[in-house]
């Protein structure tokens, strides 16, 4: 179909616990009607890592989605067949943060129209700095899998705050670990980007988008210390991590906008964003909402043992896809989605900002 994209998922994980099989999912399932997706290179599952955990289980999901759906598995993108006379092709990015920049670049070479990058985006604000050089060099379109920017939650509360002047908006992340220091020291050895660059960095990207904040544009930065925590927890390598399990913080713009933002490792499964009008709540939107949770227990039903997160943030994912495969089918503009140069911005503010809220914290 002419209004369609061919779609090719660059690092699909395993089943029920990559964020690229869910993508998988979604777009076999129809959700996003200007993606079809067409290759997946998976380079870990079908490389070293078949025999190891979860490769039984890629494998027969390879082979039974090749049957049902006719897409074509590789190890690496340069055994992709060349791009049709007429066709676009979309790159939906989602291994491991570390392999981007590498990914990115044969992307391009793989004659890819647009790009979907997943969150960060690149281990170093440097790295993706040079991918966005190389996209630019390329007039290849990068756009972000920020989903928050364009989620329900996020949008009621700006409209509330933006109809009451003074208002102070605090955006809330949460997740499910268990509060031991097993479970956090796996946590903080496998995100070892730091919570600002992983967990949080959904609410930074708000705050570059929205909120007018970059590095030079930060007045001043508060941590809470009586909400945050940071720790110094060994991992399952044995190796010492030094992360926030929890951390809450205010941010004033030289603009005299200020913002709060809290994210805790162990607070839940339910994310919201609140608004204060004279240091009480006026407002308050969670994700999911009622009507959220009605979706999220058919999706547990049929994915039982996945990973939670998929479930609650199930439209949102959907959205942002669409939205950037109309675009690359299309051009039509992927309205509310993060460039690259959003990405960029975010990630320098994750680097500035870390240690000054470890030394607040010390």
């Amino acid at each position: 179909m002419s209004e369609q994209c061919e779609v090719v998922l660059v690092g699909c994980g395993c089943p029920l616990r990559g964020m690229g099989w869910y993508h998988a999912v979604q777009m076999l399932g129809n959700e996003c009607p200007s993606a079809k997706l067409a290759y997946v290179v998976e380079g870990w599952f079908m490389g070293p890592g078949a025999s190891g955990p979860g490769g039984k289980e890629f494998t027969e999901w390879r082979e039974k989605t090749a049957a049902d759906h006719g897409v074509g598995f590789h190890l690496s993108l340069a055994d992709l067949p060349p791009v049709e006379e007429g066709k676009k092709r979309l790159a939906l990015i989602s291994g491991r943060t570390a392999d981007n920049p590498r990914l990115l670049k044969e992307c391009l070479d793989a004659n890819c129209s647009v790009i979907y990058l997943e969150k960060p985006g690149a281990p170093t604000v440097a790295e993706l700095a040079k991918m966005k050089e190389e996209a630019e060099a390329a007039s290849v379109p990068v756009l972000m899998g920020y989903n928050k920017n364009v989620c329900k939650f996020v949008r009621k509360a700006r409209e509330f705050a933006s109809a009451n002047e003074g208002s102070h908006v605090t955006f809330v992340s949460n997740n499910t670990y268990e509060n031991t220091p097993e479970s956090l020291g796996e946590c903080f050895e496998r995100n070892k980007e730091g919570m600002l660059k992983n967990m949080a960095i959904h609410e930074l990207a708000l705050l570059v988008s929205f909120y007018d904040v970059t590095v030079e544009n930060i007045e001043k930065v508060e941590a809470d210390k009586d909400f945050s925590s940071c720790q110094t927890l060994k991992g399952p390598s044995g190796n010492d991590f030094t992360d926030f399990d929890k951390i809450k913080f205010t941010i004033t713009t030289k603009t005299g906008k200020t913002v709060s933002v809290q994210a805790d490792r162990c607070g839940g499964d339910t994310s919201y964003a609140k608004v204060e009008i004279d240091g009480k709540e006026a407002f308050r939107h969670s994700m999911p909402d009622e009507d959220d949770k009605a979706n999220v227990a058919v999706l547990e039903a049929k994915y039982p043992g996945a990973m939670p997160y998929f479930f609650s943030q199930d439209p949102d994912y959907i959205t942002v896809k669409e939205r950037v495969a109309k675009h690359c089918a299309t051009g039509a503009p992927a309205e509310g989605i993060a460039t690259i140069e959003i990405a960029v911005e975010t990630l320098r503010v994750a680097e500035h900002l870390t240690p000054l809220l470890q030394q607040q914290l010390a």
